[in-house]
C-alpha cells in the first residue's frame, strides 16, 4: 500500500531537497500544557526545519486541534500528526474518553467489540485532524515485573494478544487513521525500563522467533501500517554491546524488513530515551537509526545536528539512493493515504460533544461489561439477597465507591465501610469483628493511583485484614486493580466469590454490580497467569 508508485508523493518528493527529504523522516514533540513559550519553540522548528511530523503528548483537546491548525499552516508539506492512544485519546489528553487498558480488553471473548473501539478511537484522533495513533500494544507481557508494558499488552498468550492487536488496528485502519505496532520484536519479558536503561532481551533466537514475534507476524500479515521498534539489547539477534535494536541493521532490515517482508512504516520509539542517549550521543543515534532501516526517527534530542550527519551518510553513499528515495516515499504516501493530499482545517464548533458522544460511552461500558471475569465462585453464589444484612466494604480509598453506591441500591438492609491504603490495625481488627455480625459481605479492592502497577500499595496490615475477611462469612471480592495484584494478596483464593475486574473505573464498577445482582453473566478469561490459584484463561465458561 505504502510502496506503489503514486503521482502526488512523486511530485511532492520532486520539489524537495536532500536535506528536506531527510526532515521528512524526523517527527518532533509537541504538548498543550506547558504554555506559549514551548509552542512557539516547536512552531519556529516546524518552520525552520519543514519536519515530517509532530507527536502530541499531555495537554487538552480544544487546544491541541488549534495547535495542529497553525502547525499545519507552517509545513510546506503537512504534517503527519501521531499521538499514543493505546487506550484512546485520554492517554494524553484531559476531557477526553479513556476506552480499557489492553490488559482489561484481554480478558473479552468477543474480538468485535475491540474492532468497534478501533474504531472509535479512530474517529477521536481525526476529529482532532491526527493521522497516526502509536497503537496497539502487541508485546506478549510474560514477566509480572513488567514496569512498563504489563497492563499495556493484552496478557502472555500470544495467540490472544495477536488476535486482540489485529482486531484493534484493523477497526482504526478501516476507519482510515494509520496505525502502529508496538515494541518490535517484543518488551514483554523485560524489568527494565526503556526510558531509563538499555533492557537486555537474553532469549534464543528460537523463543524470540516463536513467542515474542509471533503477534507482530501475525500483524504483518494483516496488513498492519506501521511498526515500533523497541530499544532493547538482543544478543541473538546482534551481539554488538550496548546496540539497542533500533539502532541495528540486522534487527531492523535483517529480521523485519527482510525475513518478515514487512513493507510499511517503521517507526523508532523516542530518540529521547535513555536506552539510546545513553550510548549514542550527540545525534550519533538518529544517524544509527536511519541507517538501520527506521523510516520514521520520533523525537530527536539533536534534530539539526542529526539532519546534517544524515545528509553526509547519504552523501557519502552509506546508504543507497534507491533505500533512501523508498523511505521518504514511503512517509509521503502514508501522507496520502491518510488524506493529506488535501488537508482541511479541523473546525473547534462542537469538539467536547463529539468527543464525548453517546455512542463511545455506551461502547466503553459494554467493553467492561464483557471483561469482567469470574475466577472463583458461581452466578448463584455470589448473587446478593436483598433482604439479608449486608456489609459492602471498599479497600484502598477514603471515600464511597461508585460500586459501594451501585451495590447499595440493591439492598434493603447494608451498611458501607471504607478502608484506605494506611488504616491503623486497631480500627481494622475493631471492623473485622463488626463485618462478623453480618451475613452476606461485598469487599471490593481497589487500586487509585493513575497506573494500575502489579503490586498495591497498601499497608501489611491492610492485606491481612484482606485475607481474614476473605476466610470468614459469605465474602465475595471484586478487584478493581491489575490482576498480578491477586498474587500479592495470600489468603484472598480463600473469598466465596472472585471477580476480577483489572482497573478502577467507574464502568468496571458498574459491571461488577450488573454481575452481582444477576443482570449480567460474567464471560471474561483471564488474560494472564498470576499464580498456581488463578492461570491464563481461567473464567466462567461461555
Amino acid at each position: 500500500m505504502l510502496s506503489q508508485q503514486n503521482k502526488w508523493v512523486d511530485s511532492v518528493y520532486k520539489k524537495l531537497t536532500r536535506k528536506q527529504r531527510i526532515a521528512q523522516l524526523f517527527f518532533v514533540r509537541a504538548h498543550t500544557n506547558l504554555g506559549k513559550a514551548y509552542e512557539d519553540s516547536v512552531a519556529k522548528v516546524i518552520e525552520t526545519e519543514q519536519v515530517g511530523g509532530v507527536v502530541f503528548f499531555q495537554g487538552g483537546p480544544g487546544r491541541q486541534l488549534n495547535l495542529i491548525n497553525r502547525y499545519q499552516h507552517l509545513a510546506r508539506v503537512p504534517l503527519l500528526i501521531a499521538q499514543d492512544g493505546e487506550w484512546g485519546l485520554g492517554m494524553r489528553l484531559d476531557s477526553t474518553l479513556s476506552y480499557p487498558y489492553q490488559m482489561t480488553l484481554g480478558a473479552i471473548q468477543d474480538d468485535n467489540l475491540i474492532y468497534k473501539m478501533g474504531q472509535q478511537v479512530a474517529y477521536d484522533f481525526k476529529r482532532l485532524g491526527m493521522q497516526m495513533n502509536f497503537a496497539p500494544d502487541m508485546d506478549v507481557n510474560n514477566n509480572p515485573d513488567n514496569p512498563v508494558i504489563n497492563y499495556r499488552s493484552f496478557g502472555d498468550n500470544k495467540y490472544n494478544v495477536a488476535k486482540k492487536g489485529i482486531a484493534y488496528f484493523k477497526g482504526m485502519q478501516d476507519a482510515g487513521l494509520l496505525t502502529t505496532a508496538k515494541h518490535f520484536p517484543g518488551h514483554g519479558d523485560t524489568n527494565v525500563d526503556s526510558h531509563f536503561d538499555l533492557p537486555l532481551l537474553p532469549f534464543t533466537r528460537q523463543r524470540l522467533d516463536s513467542l515474542e514475534e509471533y503477534p507482530f507476524r501475525e500483524a504483518i500479515a494483516n496488513g498492519v501500517n506501521g511498526i515500533m521498534i523497541a530499544h532493547m539489547s538482543i544478543p541473538a539477534l546482534d551481539s554488538a554491546k550496548n546496540r539497542p535494536s533500533t539502532l541495528s541493521r540486522k534487527i531492523v532490515t535483517g529480521v523485519l524488513k527482510d525475513s518478515l517482508q514487512f513493507k510499511g512504516l517503521v517507526v523508532s520509539d523516542a530518540m529521547e530515551m535513555k536506552a539510546v542517549t545513553k550510548y549514542f550521543p550527540e545525534g550519533e543515534a538518529e544517524l544509527q537509526a536511519f541507517l538501520a532501516g527506521n523510516d520514521i526517527i520520533e523525537l530527536s534530542l539533536n534534530l539539526h545536528k542529526s539532519i546534517l550527519k544524515i545528509k553526509k551518510a547519504v552523501r557519502k553513499g552509506l546508504i543507497s539512493k534507491a533505500e533512501f528515495e523508498a523511505k521518504v516515499k514511503k512517509v509521503l504516501a502514508a501522507k496520502y493515504w491518510a488524506g493529506l493530499n488535501d488537508r482541511k482545517d479541523m473546525s473547534p464548533i462542537g469538539l467536547p460533544g463529539d468527543l464525548n458522544r453517546d455512542p463511545a460511552r455506551q461502547l466503553i461500558q459494554q467493553l467492561s461489561d464483557a471483561a469482567v471475569t469470574m475466577v472463583k465462585g458461581t452466578s448463584d453464589g455470589i448473587r446478593l439477597n436483598p433482604l439479608q444484612k449486608t456489609a459492602i466494604v471498599s479497600i484502598g480509598v477514603d471515600h464511597y465507591t461508585t460500586f459501594q453506591q451501585e451495590l447499595g441500591r440493591w439492598s434493603s438492609a447494608c451498611h458501607l465501610f471504607t478502608i484506605n491504603k494506611n488504616t491503623p490495625v486497631t480500627t481494622l481488627n475493631r471492623i473485622l469483628q463488626m463485618l462478623k455480625e453480618y451475613d452476606q459481605v461485598y469487599m471490593s479492592i481497589n487500586d487509585t493511583r493513575m497506573r494500575p502497577a502489579s503490586k498495591l500499595d497498601y499497608s501489611n496490615g491492610v492485606k491481612e485484614f484482606i485475607a481474614a475477611v476473605c476466610s470468614q462469612n459469605k465474602t465475595i471480592t471484586s478487584v478493581f486493580a491489575n490482576a498480578y495484584t491477586l498474587a500479592g494478596l495470600p489468603g484472598i483464593e480463600k473469598s466465596t466469590g472472585l471477580l476480577v475486574c483489572y482497573q478502577m473505573s467507574d464502568d468496571l464498577q458498574r459491571s461488577a454490580v450488573r454481575v452481582i445482582t444477576g443482570q449480567l453473566k460474567p464471560t471474561g478469561r483471564l488474560p494472564v497467569s498470576v499464580n498456581v490459584f488463578f492461570t491464563t484463561g481461567a473464567g466462567a465458561s461461555l
